[in-house]
């Protein structure tokens, strides 16, 4: 039973909601007249299944109350918006229907470690990975590398997705594209990810209205959890982070439509580090992000008190984060104690070694056969002995023999002296670019490069 101290806070938060609630009673109802009624079966249901929370959908659904307002501008962007995602949508669900998971839960039901064992994604026919293991395990900041096209971001998508029989006591944030470009601000948007705090919070503002004895036990349940989940700190938790990825106060509180991609993906990139999920899967995290900001999100994330898995193709920035290495490569996930520069060293000592055992196997198989060749017809005593290496032989290729070492594929440039180009190269005269009808970003009246 809660104690009369609680009681008596409960019951002074309920005042204070419903003194609230009445003063703001005229501007929820002007809002709510010019809300849409009309709600698709995609916006009403969109639960994430499995508990999954992930960023490359989940973010970008846009609705009604995200446009506020009916002028023309607001009408053309909203259809424009919801066109574009359902075709991002769309071609989303294609590509996962021409992918083939297979893998088997190798990890308890209840535990805070992922494994899975016989991992195998097929896309299009074509294996990406086959009878592999995948485990992520809790605290641990994994970075996942791989030659291009190999399937990384295939890999993290299928994670997220649902594609495997993930635990649902596991959340994951999957981060892939910029925030939909709505008419919310970026604080707003930054602190609905948390769909509990929210969901809490309309439920106590209900709840106080109610003076039904018997919500009051609720009510106190909600409080108590909404206390835990530090909600009174959400609104400064998510100013931080975005001031952290170079939002000052004003930008803060502009609408995220008015922002450019580069912009929009630091705010999602801020999403994810709010919510802080149990698995957090970043692809290509440092895009669009300046010196500062990259040195910011290292600083975050070295911290990560969960699993993190992250596709860069910054070094310095893997060296940074990340205290484990999965390689991705001939269709199999190899692990690596250490950050990126611990991984090359200890994948040199590994392939020295490797081609040492091969050029060894190699050159007994030569004499083997070489005697074979010989003597395996000549006398009795050279012919048994000639049988005798042709069974050592046959043991040495049924027990597997080492792989001759295939070094990364690299690629050299080559750029021709161009010449003299004679002036003006390049000639610019009364241009302007800007995002939104207000401010003007860049304004040029003529600029010559020669």
């Amino acid at each position: 039973m809660p104690s009369e101290d609680k009681k008596k806070k409960a019951q002074a938060k309920k005042d204070a909601v419903k003194k609230r609630n009445q003063k703001q009673t005229r501007s929820v109802s002007t809002v709510l007249d010019n809300e849409s009624d009309v709600k698709t079966d995609k916006e009403t249901n969109s639960t994430s299944q499995n508990g999954l929370l992930s960023q490359s959908s989940n973010h970008n659904q846009i609705r009604d109350d995200d446009f506020v307002g009916s002028d023309d501008e607001n009408k053309e962007v909203h259809q424009t918006l919801v066109e574009t995602l359902e075709c991002l949508d769309l071609v989303s669900e294609r590509v996962a229907a021409y992918r083939s998971v297979t893998g088997v839960l190798a990890s308890h039901p209840e535990a805070r470690d992922v494994q899975f064992s016989n991992l195998s994604i097929t896309f299009h026919g074509k294996a990406l990975l086959a009878d592999t293991r995948l485990e992520l395990n809790n605290g641990r900041r994994y970075g996942l590398i791989g030659s291009n096209g190999c399937g990384k971001s295939t890999l993290l998508a299928v994670i997220a997705n649902g594609e495997l029989p993930v635990p649902p006591h596991i959340d994951i944030f999957l981060l892939q594209r910029e925030m939909a470009p709505t008419n919310k601000t970026a604080l707003e948007c930054v602190m609905e990810v948390d769909e509990e705090r929210v969901r809490l919070e309309q439920e106590a503002a209900q709840l106080a209205l109610d003076d039904d004895p018997e919500t009051h036990e609720r009510l106190l349940e909600v409080y108590q959890r909404l206390d835990h989940l530090d909600a009174d700190k959400a609104e400064a938790k998510a100013a931080e982070l975005l001031h952290g990825l170079g939002f000052t106060a004003e930008m803060q509180k502009k609408e995220v439509r008015h922002f450019s991609g580069g912009w929009r993906m630091r705010i999602a990139l801020a999403r994810a580090l709010f919510v802080r999920p149990a698995l957090l899967l970043l692809d290509e995290p440092t895009n669009h992000l300046d010196l500062n900001a990259c040195v910011w999100l290292e600083r975050q994330l070295v911290n990560y008190p969960r699993c993190l898995v992250i596709i860069s193709h910054s070094q310095d920035f893997l060296n940074g984060v990340c205290n484990h290495i999965i390689l991705m490569n001939k269709q199999k996930l190899t692990y690596f104690g250490g950050n990126y520069d611990q991984y090359v060293r200890t994948r040199c000592e590994l392939e020295e070694n490797q081609m040492k055992r091969f050029k060894w196997e190699q050159d007994q198989i030569a004499s083997m056969k070489d005697y074979i060749a010989r003597f395996g017809h000549g006398n009795k005593k050279m012919a048994r002995q000639a049988q005798s290496k042709e069974k050592v032989l046959q043991k040495m290729v049924a027990g597997g023999l080492a792989e001759r070492v295939e070094g990364d594929k690299t690629l050299t440039f080559y750029f021709p002296d161009p010449g003299k180009i004679p002036p003006p190269v390049i000639q610019v005269h009364q241009v302007s670019f800007r995002y939104g009808p207000d401010k003007v970003r860049l304004s040029i009246i003529l600029v010559t490069f020669s």
